[in-house]
């Protein structure tokens, strides 16, 4: 844990270094998971847990409607407790509406080995003010322990 919030902030302070032009925010809301787990005398059951998340972003921009995004995110989902850090390249494609898609590194608390999942997510935002947004997001787990999940929440620029 303690080394992931190390990397994590030398990631963010990096990319701070050489930006003038960033924004930090807090973001949150509610994350539906969709389990799949096949199970050998029943075959595939499946359903959806409901949870929250909460946590803050930085928003670096490169160039007038590009960016990068980084967030730091801490979800609860019934027993499980996971960090969620995506990267997000975001690109403002009209007016008000950013879309985002990058990378996410996973460190889930609860498990005793491979603490640590990749994902990828795809993002959108609308910026109702400058300071105010909601957005939706898609992950897609690309194993069984990271199963894919659509976050709906907003987001405040401080």
């Amino acid at each position: 844990m303690k080394n992931l919030s190390f990397i994590l902030l030398c990631l963010l302070s990096f990319f701070a270094q050489g930006q003038s032009n960033f924004s930090l925010g807090l973001k949150g809301g509610v994350n539906l998971t969709f389990l799949s787990v096949i199970e050998d005398s029943f075959g595939e059951i499946t359903g959806t847990e409901v949870g929250y998340y909460g946590g803050l972003f930085l928003d670096f921009e490169i160039e007038d409607k590009f960016s990068i995004q980084p967030e730091l995110l801490y979800i609860g989902l019934n027993d499980f407790k996971f960090l969620n850090a995506p990267i997000y390249t975001k690109y403002e494609v009209a007016h008000n509406l950013d879309v985002m898609v990058g990378p996410s590194i996973n460190y889930f608390f609860d498990f005793f080995t491979n603490k640590v999942k990749i994902r990828a997510d795809l993002s959108t935002a609308y910026n109702i003010t400058p300071t105010f947004d909601v957005h939706m997001k898609y992950t897609i787990g690309f194993q069984e322990i990271t199963p894919n999940g659509l976050f709906l929440g907003v987001g405040y620029r401080l």
